[in-house]
């Protein structure tokens, strides 16, 4: 039970502007369906989602998206191009992990780490979601990870440090962990921080059946919180979206779909149908 999962973002109404801005900016990046609703596209490979959902939520760095470049001049160029009518959050420099590396918020409020690093190191995945424990869950990105392994019938840790200094000896530095074939990073922040995880980003985990829904959708909302239309969040509050992965099929094919959908928390897929 290898499930596919993808990266949603949450727009006000601009996420197919923002996808056709960011499918020029990566190799292997094209819009594969959009509607007024959501957009699809594949960047550098990686599937994401932009949801049209109004200003309820609002992107913040508690999830952001690390890219590996293996130049610093695709670092440089990145950066220009990100930066406009952006804002930093780190400055573009050298720092101890990487001679460039710089943090960002793009005019649409993704939040992006660029970093001069190999592609071997993170399995290839050019864009990797990066999780940043804070507030309320500061110092439990190790206690994340774990409860991570317990979910994902497919999972490797490939490694974890900590913070050398006494004051965060507790405290992941930087993680990186495999579930379901897909790149995680990890990280617990600091206490300065004012953000923290919310729907701006979520995953999404596509399933085959009913019995693949009912066993992710279980798993995340035992310690967690269930929400509306197959979302939900889990033991840490993050945002998760259990649907099956002929979703946009059922839609097409029944009128009552939408109006079932609606109603529902977890998805039952006959309801649907």
């Amino acid at each position: 039970m290898t499930n596919k999962i993808d990266i949603a973002l949450w727009f006000d109404t601009n996420a197919k502007e923002a996808f056709d801005f960011y499918t020029t900016l990566f190799k292997d990046s094209y819009i594969t369906q959009s509607n007024p609703v959501v957009t699809n596209a594949v960047l550098a490979g990686v599937s994401f989602s932009g949801i049209n959902g109004g200003p309820m939520f609002k992107i913040n760095p508690s999830i952001s998206i690390m890219v590996t470049c293996e130049t610093t001049e695709e670092v440089d160029t990145l950066w220009n191009a990100l930066l406009e009518n952006g804002s930093v959050l780190m400055p573009l420099d050298a720092y101890p992990w990487s001679k460039r590396y710089g943090w960002l918020s793009d005019k649409y409020g993704v939040t992006w780490q660029l970093y001069y690093g190999k592609l071997s190191d993170v399995n290839q995945q050019k864009l990797t979601p990066t999780l940043m424990f804070t507030q309320n869950q500061l110092g439990k990105c190790e206690e994340a990870i774990e409860y991570y392994r317990t979910i994902f019938p497919k999972f490797e840790l490939q490694g974890i440090l900590k913070y050398p200094n006494a004051e965060q000896q507790n405290l992941v530095q930087h993680a990186q962990f495999i579930a379901n074939d897909f790149t995680f990073m990890a990280t617990d922040g600091s206490a300065n921080e004012t953000f923290e995880f919310n729907e701006g980003v979520s995953f999404v985990i596509l399933c085959n059946n009913q019995e693949e829904i009912d066993y992710y959708w279980n798993a995340f909302t035992k310690n967690g919180a269930e929400s509306m239309c197959g979302w939900c969040k889990d033991a840490f509050g993050v945002s998760w979206q259990i649907i099956p992965e002929n979703l946009n099929t059922l839609m097409a094919n029944n009128p009552n779909a939408m109006a079932a959908l609606m109603q529902m928390k977890k998805i039952i897929i006959k309801d649907l149908a």
